[in-house]
């Protein structure tokens, strides 16, 4: 069994959902996409409707927080 966390394995979302914004996973009425990343100033970013799996989803969410986090100039993320 893996002992492994959330926040070992996703490190950046982890940080967004602590000290920004929250992520809404599934789709619904309103968004095809499987993940989307958002804040109280709307979405971030979303992914593509289709995975292989949610973990290549929320890979792809990791690394595209982690861009965002550059390009904002936040250097204490992880």
């Amino acid at each position: 069994m893996n002992s492994m966390s959330f926040e070992q394995f996703y490190p950046n979302l982890a940080y967004w959902v602590e000290s920004f914004g929250w992520i809404e996973l599934g789709q619904d009425d309103y968004s095809q996409s499987l993940i989307r990343v958002l804040d109280t100033g709307g979405l971030i970013w979303e992914s593509e409707e289709d995975y292989d799996s949610l973990d290549t989803a929320l890979q792809e969410a990791e690394a595209a927080i982690a861009a965002w986090f550059k390009e904002q100039g936040i250097e204490d993320s992880p």
